[in-house]
């Protein structure tokens, strides 16, 4: 098929269209490298410089049998600086992606909404019934939420949303002001700095491998039985920042003590998703956490290296 991802050039996206070349697919690749390097973007796809906000976006979807919407201003930190830009590109960027995807007769839009949608929530392992956003990014993808829930109402298109929980592993986001926690943690200790974790370390995340996901976005594309429905897609279990932390420290033989700083305004203390639904359908995470590990610090020590 001829596939389109929005985001191309970012952590998931890039991961996504190898895996789809790699199928046989085509893929149409959509970033306006705001975030996404352009030395990501795998060779073998068709890519555009575009904004997802253009008003001629659906001429570079035309053709397409599939929408993968990744792209998103998706740092908690930045959209709590900026919450006129989250809006911006989370609510009117996923609207303007619904219209040219219908505009352009995609046959299904496959939707990446966020495990941020439940930040307020109590209940863990979260089903994806509980929805409790709290941070402008999370109030943002809960707005685009709506939105799409719209769009298939109303106008009939074929959607499917998955809510990430930690996705991580090799391209994950190492550029950004402050990177996800793994990243951050091999760069500082592979350079021999202190990391530095916000808050006391205690916060507990659920990390799924890009792989994984992978997995289960291919099966969106022809699994008539994802339509119309939303999918956590996390581990299966959780871990604290300090675990993580330490985990990578004895994988690398460092001993250097990180240090603590001022938690991060928005942040969840706890996240842990609900992966039934998605495993009904047959779909596991397979990856362990020091297969994944392993993998991350081979691809930052390559990316590192003069």
């Amino acid at each position: 098929m001829r596939i389109a991802v929005t985001g191309v050039a970012g952590f998931i996206g890039s991961n996504l269209a190898d895996r789809l070349l790699a199928e046989g697919h085509e893929v149409v690749g959509i970033d306006n490298l705001a975030y996404g390097v352009i030395e990501q973007v795998p060779p073998g796809a068709d890519f555009r410089k575009v904004d997802i906000r253009d008003e001629n976006l659906a001429q570079h979807l035309r053709g397409t049998d599939t929408l993968f919407h990744l792209a998103a201003k998706n740092s908690i930190a930045d959209c709590q600086a900026d919450p006129l830009d989250a809006v911006d590109v989370n609510v009117r960027g996923t609207v303007n992606v619904l219209v040219a995807a219908e505009t352009a007769g995609i046959r299904k839009v496959v939707l990446a909404e966020s495990s941020a949608l439940y930040e307020g929530s109590q209940t863990l392992p979260t089903p994806e019934s509980e929805v409790a956003p709290r941070s402008f990014y999370a109030v943002s993808k809960f707005c685009a939420m709506y939105f799409a829930d719209a769009f298939a109402r109303y106008r009939g298109m074929n959607l499917t949303a998955l809510r990430y929980l930690c996705v991580y592993g090799p391209r994950q986001d190492y550029r950004r002001t402050i990177p996800p926690v793994m990243s951050a943690f091999i760069i500082k200790l592979l350079k021999g700095e202190r990391p530095e974790i916000y808050g006391d370390g205690s916060k507990r995340r659920d990390f799924v491998y890009v792989d994984d996901v992978n997995d289960f976005h291919l099966r969106c594309i022809d699994d008539a039985r994802t339509d119309g429905n939303t999918y956590n897609l996390g581990g299966g279990r959780n871990y604290s920042v300090r675990e993580i932390y330490d985990a990578i420290a004895e994988m690398l033989e460092r001993t250097i003590e990180p240090e603590y700083r001022l938690d991060q305004a928005g942040e969840a203390q706890e996240n842990l998703g609900d992966i039934s639904a998605a495993r009904a359908l047959g779909w596991e995470p397979r990856v362990t956490l020091p297969e994944g590990l392993a993998h991350s610090i081979d691809y930052i020590r390559s990316v590192l290296s003069p």
